[in-house]
């Protein structure tokens, strides 16, 4: 497929930029979905942030699914910046749903539901940010993959990048290199029988 003119990239560019920039006033302004209110540094967080992962998740094809939105972080930055790939919005909380198909671009729909009730091995490349301890992310993220696909968490320096391997041995995965602050789990064939556990286990009895 040949390239769009410059001059009509320079507009979609500029066009993204500004749905980004009221997306994350638009976060910070609504009660319940960031602690921040400085929004630089919101810019920085939630916007720049996300945007490290983009040419991490374009090494893998097909849909992507965010899982537990929230905001829309990374979701919706990742959205703009590969417009034509297919976006999901997974999301539990109803009201965060409301907020996320408001923001959305034209390439991600808002799924509103559970990690665990979702059909497995479809995704190319799951993401998750701040969604929980990243062994229990990682079990909610891995069954949405299909095989050759790949998990992407956002962590802290505190991630123990052990019990995140255990886990994905259990869930046909295995941890690959990935830069600072990211975990990368490559889905090596299709989700084992027994996953997902029922909703709420691997938080409650996380496998490793």
């Amino acid at each position: 497929m040949s390239r769009p003119p410059a001059r009509e990239r320079s507009r979609t560019d500029t066009s993204s930029s500004r749905l980004l920039e009221e997306w994350l006033a638009a976060v910070v302004a609504t009660p319940g979905l960031t602690a921040i209110r400085d929004l630089d540094e919101a810019r920085r967080v939630l916007l720049a942030d996300s945007l490290r992962a983009v040419d991490l998740v374009a090494r893998f094809e097909g849909p992507l699914v965010d899982v537990g939105s929230g905001g829309g972080a990374p979701g919706i930055p990742l959205a703009h910046a590969q417009p034509d790939r297919e976006v999901v919005l997974l999301e539990a909380e109803r009201r965060k749903c409301e907020f996320l198909e408001r923001w959305a671009p034209p390439n991600a729909r808002v799924v509103w539901g559970r990690a665990e009730e979702q059909p497995v091995d479809w995704a190319g490349v799951a993401t998750a940010k701040a969604l929980a301890q990243p062994p229990t992310a990682a079990e909610w993220c891995l069954p949405l993959v299909r095989e050759g696909g790949a998990v992407v968490l956002w962590v802290g320096p505190s991630a123990e990048a052990e019990r995140v391997t255990a886990v994905a041995a259990r869930i046909a995965g295995e941890l690959e290199d990935a830069p600072e602050g990211f975990l990368v789990l490559r889905k090596l064939g299709p989700t084992p029988e027994g996953f997902p556990r029922r909703v709420g286990v691997a938080k409650k009895r996380p496998l490793a």
